[in-house]
């Protein structure tokens, strides 16, 4: 994986094809930067880490307490139902609202592809 990025090949397939960036592209950055006690940057590099990175760190933090207690996950199970639905559906719409408007110089403007 190194050797690809050091070759200067895009990891994102949209990136790739399109040539602009996914609604996800800063996303990781921005959570290193957060990690790094950098919230400006983080903010600046993608607006929702703030929000997606604690949620996903506690999806998984709650699948492995679930694995270890009772040997196997059963985490998805609570999760099934109409308020995770429509919670992701609001999640989805607000993070391509986001990459909208950063084509419009909202938020720093679009992610360096």
């Amino acid at each position: 994986m190194g050797g690809v990025l050091l070759a200067g090949v895009p990891v994102c397939p949209m990136a790739a094809v399109l040539h602009i960036p996914c609604p996800g592209c800063g996303m990781t950055r921005a959570t290193i930067a957060a990690l790094h006690g950098h919230f400006a940057e983080s903010f600046r590099m993608h607006p929702l880490a703030m929000i997606f990175t604690p949620m996903l760190g506690l999806y998984f933090a709650a699948h492995a307490v679930s694995y270890i207690r009772h040997g196997a996950s059963r985490v998805d199970e609570l999760l099934m139902g109409k308020w995770v639905d429509r919670a992701l559906i609001v999640l989805l719409l607000v993070m391509l609202g986001v990459w909208i408007a950063r084509f419009f110089g909202a938020f720093g403007g679009p992610a360096p592809v």
